[in-house]
């Protein structure tokens, strides 16, 4: 399968230009979408499954144009919204069923099959006869990937799957996801959550204010940040200037101060070493020295 999208722009009513002239290619395996909120992703997820019209450009899938044969594209789709919703008064197992007709799964006894086996791979099979409205919150958003996934997609597309999870929850689901990307299938993983992209996604975007500032592998963005991520062991006083003059990722009180980690090209004035940095670091590093002082400056 392959996803290639051409100066696609969306323009509301309102005049708000929520995507400006994307290109991206999207290939077997997980991709993610990455950027802050408002940035432009749910757009470009509506427009990939057909909910949402472009202003302009194009989106192939394979062969077909999307515009042009929405109806087969849609056959090979599957979906996790953000707002995903269900029937309250469906049973988990029937919920799932009806998933499966709309599917196309149309015979009952290969309906029921499908069901049960994608119950039991996303951990929901103990609770099948539960009220779907009674289920968890982690257990809603697996039951969500589960309608999605039903019916053997060619394409999945998630949108903010991991937000208001637990821990143990967001580590289950995106393991739930790889597992399903090692087929043959496109899994487009839209998140503001770094995390869910570094533990699953081999290649990415990075979408800013409706522009793809970034797209290739996250190692690349991980590498931007190299020498300048930094471990300071500062005062309570030491730690206020700090918080004004450099972009804070974590901090931990001991018992003299604060051991504080930034992201900074140099902290002049302050003792630190350098640490290895991972994709949060590497995100934070390139939208504020790469992507916002370019901004700044075209302005």
């Amino acid at each position: 399968m392959k996803i290639s999208i051409e100066g696609l722009n969306k323009i509301y009513k309102n005049g708000n230009r929520a995507l400006k002239d994307i290109n991206i290619e999207i290939e077997n395996g997980m991709f993610g979408l990455l950027g802050p909120n408002g940035a432009g992703k749910s757009s470009l997820m509506r427009i990939l499954v057909t909910l949402m019209k472009p202003t302009s450009g194009s989106i192939r899938v394979n062969d077909l144009d999307l515009m042009k044969h929405r109806k087969e594209v849609r056959g090979f789709l599957g979906y996790l919204s953000q707002d995903f919703a269900f029937f309250a008064k469906l049973k988990t197992w029937e919920f799932l069923d009806y998933a499966a007709s709309l599917a196309g799964l149309n015979k009952r006894v290969e309906r029921k099959a499908a069901v049960d086996d994608m119950l039991e791979n996303v951990g929901l099979y103990e609770v099948r006869e539960r009220m779907a409205n009674k289920l968890s919150g982690g257990m809603k958003r697996r039951l969500g990937i589960a309608q999605a996934l039903i019916g053997d997609p060619k394409i999945v597309v998630v949108d903010e799957p991991t937000t208001g999870l637990d821990p143990d929850e967001r580590i289950r689901f995106r393991n739930l996801l790889s597992k399903m990307s090692q087929r043959d299938i496109i899994i487009i993983l839209s998140t503001h959550i770094v995390g869910d992209i570094s533990s699953t996604c081999r290649s990415m975007a990075l979408l800013n204010r409706g522009e793809v500032v970034y797209h290739g592998s996250p190692d690349r963005i991980i590498e931007e940040a190299k020498g300048n991520v930094w471990q300071i062991s500062a005062t309570n006083a030491e730690f206020e200037v700090i918080k004004e003059k450099f972009h804070v990722i974590s901090t931990i009180p001991d018992r003299d101060g604060w051991e504080v980690q930034v992201v900074a090209n140099n902290i002049d004035g302050f003792h630190g070493i350098n640490v290895a940095p991972n994709l949060e670091h590497g995100y934070v590093y390139f939208m504020e020295y790469k992507v916002n002082n370019s901004f700044s400056e075209s302005y």
